[in-house]
C-alpha cells in the first residue's frame, strides 16, 4: 500500500526557525557567551535647571582611554579596553576579557556648552557636567497684578 504524505511547503522552513529560536535562547542567557548582551557603556542622565549631568560605568579603563564629543545634542563616549598579553605556555580555561571599543551616543534633552563642559574620571565612573546654553536655561517672569 503506498502511503500518503500531506505536502507543507512551510516545513522546513519552520523547522529551521525553530532550532535557530533553541540556539539563540540558550546562547542570548550563556553568561559565558559575552558580548551578546552588551548595551553598551551603562551610564545615569539627570538635568538641572543650570546643567546636565551624565554618570557613566567605565570599569578597567584609565582616563587617557576615553574620548567624549559633543555634537549639538549628541553625546558620544568612546574607549577601547586592552587585554592582558597572552602568557606563553599558558592554557587559558576561561577567557572572556579581551581587546574590546566601545561606543556609546545618546541625545541630551538639551544643548550643553561643550567649552565649559568637565569630565572626572574616579574609581570606573565617569562623571560629566554640561551646563546648558543660556539661552535654554528657564527663565521666570514675574507676574504683577494691576
Amino acid at each position: 500500500m503506498t502511503r500518503i504524505t500531506r505536502w507543507e511547503p512551510f516545513r522546513e522552513s519552520r523547522r529551521m526557525h525553530d532550532m535557530l529560536d533553541r540556539l539563540m535562547d540558550r546562547s542570548l542567557l550563556d553568561p559565558s557567551w559575552t558580548g551578546m548582551l552588551e548595551t553598551g557603556v551603562p551610564l545615569d542622565l539627570l538635568q538641572t535647571d543650570d546643567e546636565v549631568i551624565v554618570k557613566a560605568s567605565i570599569p578597567g579603563l584609565t582616563a587617557e582611554d576615553i574620548e567624549i564629543s559633543i555634537t549639538g545634542e549628541m553625546l558620544t563616549i568612546r574607549g577601547e579596553v586592552k587585554q592582558d598579553e597572552e602568557r606563553e605556555g599558558a592554557h587559558y580555561h576561561i577567557r572572556e576579557r579581551r581587546l574590546e571599543s566601545f561606543s556609546r551616543s545618546i541625545a541630551l534633552p538639551t544643548l550643553v556648552n561643550a567649552e565649559k563642559s568637565k569630565a572626572e574620571f574616579e574609581n570606573g565612573i565617569l562623571t560629566l557636567t554640561l551646563p546648558k546654553v543660556e539661552e535654554v536655561k528657564p527663565k521666570t517672569i514675574t507676574v504683577k497684578a494691576k
